[in-house]
This record gives C-alpha cells, structure tokens and sequence, in this order.
C-alpha cells in the first residue's frame, strides 16, 4: 500500500466514524427531543374551591314503643295508638304541620331473657313505631327537637334522635365550584410551570373529584366523599384536576 492510498483509506475511515458519530449525535437529539414532547409536554394538577351554605332542609327521627307481654300484645297496639296522637298533638301545637309528620307500620321484636333456673315466664314483646319529620324550618325543628320533656311527662316512651341537616341546591353549587377548582388547578400549573422556566398552554384534559360537605373548618375528607348532616351551617369542597400543554 502506498501514501496515497493509505492516506486515501485513512480519510475513508475518519470520514465514516463522523459521519457515525455525526448519525448517532442526531439521534441522541431526535431521541432526548421525542422524550421532551411524550413525557414533558403536559403538566397535571389538582385544584379546590369551597363555599359556605347554610342548610335548607331537615330530618328529624323519633319512635315511641311499649314492651308487653304475649297475652297483652293488642292492648299494646291500642296504647301505642294513644301515645302517637299525644306525639302528633304536641308537635302540631309547636306549628309543625301534619303533612311534614311521616310514620311507619308498627313493627314487633321479642325481648329476650335469659333465666339459668330455665323459667322464662311469660315471653315479652316490644311494639316499636317510628317517627320522621321533614321541614324546610330549619330553626323551628331544631328547637322543638330540643325540648320534648312534656311527651315525655305524659308517660310515653319516646326516644329522640338528633335532626339532620341537608342542603338542596348542592347540585348547581357544584357545577359553579368545579369551574373555579378548574381555575385553581390552572393557576397551580402556571406557578409551576413559571418556576421551571415554562409556561403552559391549552388545557388538555379535566376530571372532577367527589363533593365534600363539610362541618365549619373540618378536615374529614373521604375518597368516596362526605357528607356532614351534624351541622346547620356547612362548607362544601369541590376538586378538579386538569392537564395542561408545557411550552
């Protein structure tokens, strides 16, 4: 091999490995570039908005009962008849109306006592009738919830539950709360963006989270939602999350 030959190959060899490494140069590039645009180009984030309500409506529960013997079970139905007229005689007197008043057929369970001499005596049933009211009175069923001794001072066995609260236009507060969480999830994504030396563009996609209602500053927030019915005055917590394009 001569000079120029061996200079000749020489140049054949350098000018192959550059155009080599000139080849995989651009596709290290092309690769970190696809990579940018497939994984980087879009940011997700997730935003809140709240509102303070005050509950519209209220169930209230209650139920009388009486424990007789087997043999006296109809006088029991008789006197658990008198002891719902005097229930209802009292609500009415304190303005609740007979149409928010709801009861249940009267239903039967068997007391059971346990005696080691094996002599039981008499089998005992107790009569049980539940009592519902729904009212947009809020205030008024609160306070009458609260002050049930004069059923109780005429001998009837009345158990008393506590009033729950509900809100009944949450559906609408809803669709205006997640346009406002979406808001926040986008100035979230701006934030972040901005601190990374982007910014954002269209928004790709938004999925809505679950409704909260909450009692006043509570943190009680479930997966599946919560629904606070303790609290006249409640705070409703919508979430949003959004991805947006990264420029």
């Amino acid at each position: 091999m001569n000079f120029k030959t061996f200079f000749k190959s020489e140049m054949v060899s350098a000018a192959t490995v550059l155009a080599i490494g000139l080849f995989l140069s651009a596709m290290g590039a092309a690769y970190t570039f696809y990579m940018i645009r497939t994984f980087d180009n879009t940011l997700s984030t997730t935003g809140s908005a709240k509102a303070k309500v005050t509950s519209d409506s209220v169930k209230w529960s209650a139920s009388i009962s009486r424990t007789v013997t087997e043999g006296n079970i109809k006088s029991g139905y008789a006197g658990l008849i008198e002891d719902l007229a005097i229930v209802k005689k009292f609500l009415t007197s304190k303005g609740i109306a007979e149409s928010e008043i709801t009861t249940t057929p009267v239903f039967t369970n068997e007391v059971y006592k346990y005696n080691p001499s094996g002599n039981a005596g008499p089998k005992e049933f107790t009569l049980i009738q539940n009592i519902t009211i729904n009212s947009t009175d809020v205030a008024k069923i609160t306070e009458v919830a609260k002050n049930t001794q004069d059923i109780i001072n005429r001998g009837v066995f009345f158990q008393n539950q506590s009033p729950e609260y509900y809100y009944s236009k949450l559906a609408d507060l809803r669709v205006s709360l997640l346009g406002d969480a979406v808001k926040d999830a986008k100035a979230r994504a701006e934030m972040l963006a901005k601190s990374g030396g982007r910014s954002i563009g269209a928004m790709k996609a938004a999925s809505s989270g679950v409704v909260q209602v909450l009692a006043p500053n509570s943190i009680e927030v479930s997966d599946y939602g919560q629904y606070d019915t303790q609290s006249i005055e409640k705070e409703v917590m919508v979430t949003a999350r959004a991805s947006f394009v990264v420029r």
